[in-house]
C-alpha cells in the first residue's frame, strides 16, 4: 500500500485522464480532508479502476543484475524491427522504445555481445558508449538524451558469442530439412539478443516486425499467426507489459493444430500429432486454474515443442509457451510441466519477482500451483508423488549446498553471481513446501482466499520478498489470527521443523516391492504393470546404497529400463548405473547417446555430475566435447562449472 501523498496525486491525475472524477467523489461522499486522511483507501479503490493492461506506478528498486537506472528513464514500449539471417546465423535491426524520462540526461540499457551500430534519441542521432564489460552482465549501453527526450532507437546486430540464441543446422532438429532458431532469455540473456533494460522489475509492451526465410514460420511471447506467410514477413503485437527475459523468438518449419479456441500446439511436422495428443488436456489445465485463482489474463495459451537441445523443461513466455521434446512420453505422464508453466501466466507473468534475489517467489507459487491442478486432474495420489519427488529433490540440493548454507534460504543474496545460480531447488521445492505448510497451517479455503487476492492485487506488477511478507501478515496471518514462523522459513538456511509431511502410499508399496525383488533375487511384473512415471522415477532413484550389479542386470532385463521412451526414467537410470558401476545391455553407449541428442539442462547436469562423483570425469569430459556444440549456452555454461571444462 502506498502511503506517500506524491503517488496519491499521481493517481488523481491519472483518473482525471481516463473516468469522471467528480462524480466518484459525490457518490463516495468524501471531502478533500477524508481523501487525504484516507489516502491507503483511496489508492486501493482505484487500484481496482486501472486498465489491467496498464503496469502501476511504482519507484524501482536496486538489484545487482542491471546496470538501468529506471529511477533515471525507463524504457515502457518495445518497437522491435529485425531480419533473422540463418546463412550468417546474426539478427540485425533496430529497438525502438518509448520511454518514462524523470528530465535525465542519459539512458542506460543492458547490453552483452551486440554491435550497437548507432543510437537515435527522437529521431536525430545520439552520442553513446559502452562501459566496461562485466563477465556476468555485459556491458551498460549509454545513451545521451535530453530532458523532454520520449524515444530512442537503436540499431544493432547481433555476435557469434550471443548467449539468448541457439542455431540450428537442419540435422539438429527432428524433420531435418531446414534450419531452426530460438531464444532463451532467462534470466539475464535477452541483453545478448537485444539492447534492453534487463530487470524482471522493468515491464514493457512490444511490437515486433521480424523477417525469416519464406520456408520458415516465426512465433514470438506475442499475437501469433497460425499459418506461413508467403514471404516470411511476420508482426507480433504483446499488450500487456512483460518483463524482458519472457520477450521469446522462434524460427522453424512448424505447423499449428488447435486444441481448444484459446490453446494449440506448434511443433515441427513429424510432432504435431504426437504432441496434440499428449497436451489434449491444455484446455482442461486452464479451465481448472481459473477456477482456482481467477481469469487467465493472456488470451491463449499456446505451447510450441522445441528440438530436443532446448535447455529447460519448459519457459513460461506468456501466450507461447517453449516445451521439451523430453515431455512426449505417449502416456501424458509428463505432463505436469504444462500445467507448471500454466501456472506461471499467474505467479511469474502476472505477478513477476522484482529481483533474481526473489526468485522463489516464481517458482515456489507455480509449483504450489501447479500440484493444485493436477491434483485437480488427475487426483491427489498424483499431485502427492509429483511432490514427494520434489521433496527427494530438495533434500540432495541442500547437501549439494552443505558447504554454502546460505544458499538453502529463499530469499537469495545473489550480488556478484550468475543468477542462474538461484534456479534450483531451493527455490521450486522449498517454496512449495513454505506454501504448502502455510496452507495446512491456515486452512485451504483461508489459503485460496489469501492467494487469488495475492495475484488480484499485485496484477501486472512485480514484488520482492518483503513486499510479500507484508502482504501475507497483513492478508492471512494477523487477519486470522495466525502464528506462523515465516521469517525462518524465508530468511534461514535448510528447512523448518514444522513443515508440511508428503505422504504418498504408492510410494511406499513401490519401495516394499524394491525389497522383495532384492531379498527374493526374482522379479513379479504383475506388481508393476500398472505403475506411472512418477513410480518407476521412485523405483529407480531408491534402489539400495549397497545393491549389487547382478540385481542392477535383473532390473535391466525384467523392465529395458537402458532403453527406456520415457526421457525422465532414462536420465535417473543413467544415474544409478553410473553410481553403481553398471555397464550392461550396452549401457555406456545409451548414456553418451542421451548426453548428445538431449540438452535439457536438469537431465544432462545429472548425468554429469553423477561421473564427476565416481570419479569419471576423464569419461564425462570425452563425451561433453562430442555434445557440447549442440548445447544451449544456459546448459554449457552450467556444466562447464561441474566439469571444470576450458574451452579451447
Amino acid at each position: 500500500m502506498y502511503t506517500n501523498f506524491r503517488h496519491v496525486l499521481f493517481i488523481i491525475d491519472f483518473k482525471r485522464k481516463t473516468t469522471n472524477f467528480v462524480p466518484l467523489f459525490k457518490i463516495l461522499k468524501f471531502d478533500m480532508k477524508k481523501i487525504i486522511l484516507l489516502s491507503g483507501c483511496l489508492i486501493i479503490l482505484l487500484s481496482g479502476c486501472y486498465n489491467k493492461k496498464s503496469a502501476p506506478a511504482s519507484d524501482y528498486i536496486e538489484e545487482p543484475h542491471s546496470f538501468s537506472k529506471p529511477n533515471e528513464a525507463a524504457i515502457t514500449h518495445l518497437d522491435l524491427d529485425i531480419n533473422v539471417d540463418f546463412d550468417n546465423e546474426i539478427i540485425h535491426g533496430k529497438a525502438s522504445y518509448l520511454i518514462k524520462n524523470n528530465k535525465a540526461s542519459q539512458i542506460i540499457l543492458d547490453s552483452k555481445f551486440l554491435t550497437i551500430e548507432k543510437v537515435q534519441a527522437d529521431g536525430k542521432d545520439t552520442a553513446f558508449s559502452l562501459g566496461d564489460f562485466d563477465e556476468q552482465l555485459g556491458s551498460p549501453l549509454k545513451i545521451d538524451i535530453n530532458n523532454d527526450t520520449k524515444q530512442i532507437t537503436v540499431f544493432y546486430k547481433t555476435t557469434h558469442k550471443t548467449e539468448a540464441l541457439q542455431w540450428l543446422k537442419p540435422q539438429q532438429t527432428t524433420d531435418k530439412k531446414h534450419p531452426f532458431l530460438f531464444t532463451q532469455g532467462q534470466a539475464i540473456l535477452t541483453r545478448t539478443w537485444i539492447p534492453i533494460q534487463d530487470s524482471p522489475q522493468i515491464r514493457i509492451t512490444y511490437n515486433a516486425k521480424v523477417k525469416v526465410p519464406s520456408q520458415l514460420m516465426a512465433v514470438m511471447s506475442a499475437e501469433n499467426p497460425k499459418t506461413k506467410t508467403p514471404d516470411g514477413q511476420y508482426t507480433f503485437k504483446m499488450a500487456q507489459p512483460i518483463s524482458p527475459y519472457l520477450i521469446a523468438l522462434a524460427v522453424g518449419d512448424i505447423e499449428y493444430k488447435a486444441i481448444s479456441n484459446r490453446t494449440g500446439i506448434y511443433a515441427e511436422k513429424s510432432m504435431v500429432e504426437k504432441a496434440h495428443d499428449e497436451f489434449s488436456d491444455m484446455e482442461n489445465m486452464v479451465a481448472s486454474a481459473e477456477a482456482l485463482y481467477g481469469t487467465y489474463a493472456w488470451e491463449q495459451f499456446d505451447v510450441i515443442v522445441l528440438p530436443p537441445s532446448f535447455p529447460f523443461g519448459g519457459m513460461e513466455n506468456p501466450r507461447l509457451t517453449f516445451a521439451t521434446p523430453t515431455v512426449i512420453a505417449g502416456d501424458k505422464s509428463l505432463t505436469s510441466l504444462i500445467a507448471h508453466e500454466l501456472a506461471h501466466s499467474w505467479s511469474g507473468n502476472l505477478v513477476t519477482n522484482a529481483t533474481w534475489d526473489d526468485f522463489w517467489l516464481n517458482e515456489g507459487f507455480t509449483v504450489y500451483f501447479e500440484m493444485r491442478i493436477m491434483e485437480a486432474l488427475y487426483g491427489k495420489d498424483r499431485a502427492n508423488m509429483l511432490a514427494r519427488i520434489g521433496r527427494q529433490d530438495l533434500e540432495e540440493e541442500i547437501e549439494s549446498f552443505k558447504e554454502t548454507p546460505d544458499d538453502t534460504k529463499l530469499k537469495l543474496n545473489l550480488k556478484g553471481r550468475n543468477p542462474d545460480d538461484g534456479m534450483n531447488s531451493i527455490a521450486y521445492d522449498k517454496g512449495y513446501l513454505f506454501l504448502r505448510t502455510l496452507e495446512e497451517t491456515a486452512g485451504r479455503e483461508k489459503f485460496d482466499v489469501f492467494l487469488k487476492s495475492y495475484f488480484q492485487k499485485h496484477a501486472f506488477s512485480t514484488i520482492h520478498t518483503e513486499k510479500f511478507v507484508a502482504f501475507l501478515n497483513e492478508n492471512l496471518l494477523e487477519k486470522h489470527d495466525i502464528t506462523f514462523n515465516t521469517n525462518e522459513w524465508i530468511y534461514n538456511a535448510g528447512i523448518p521443523d514444522n513443515q508440511a509431511i508428503i505422504s504418498s502410499d504408492k510410494f511406499e508399496t513401490v519401495e516394499k516391492t524394491i525389497q522383495q525383488f532384492v531379498k527374493t533375487n526374482t522379479v513379479d511384473k504383475t506388481l508393476t504393470k500398472d505403475w506411472t512415471t512418477q513410480e518407476w522415477v521412485h523405483f529407480v532413484r531408491n534402489f539400495p546404497n549397497d545393491i549389487k550389479t547382478e540385481h542392477m542386470a535383473m532390473f535391466d532385463e525384467a523392465f529395458n529400463l537402458t532403453n527406456s521412451n520415457n526421457s525422465y526414467i532414462a536420465m535417473v537410470w543413467y544415474e544409478q548405473a553410473i553410481n553403481h558401476d553398471y555397464h550392461g545391455n550396452d549401457v555406456d553407449a545409451k548414456i553418451e547417446d542421451f548426453l548428445i541428442k538431449v540438452g535439457r539442462r536438469w537431465y544432462v547436469s545429472t548425468i554429469y555430475k553423477a561421473f564427476k562423483r565416481n570419479d569419471k570425469t576423464d569419461v564425462a569430459l570425452a563425451i561433453y566435447n562430442k555434445a557440447r556444440s549442440n548445447y544451449h549456452a544456459v546448459t554449457t555454461n552450467t556444466v562447464d562449472g561441474i566439469l571444470g571444462y576450458k574451452q579451447e
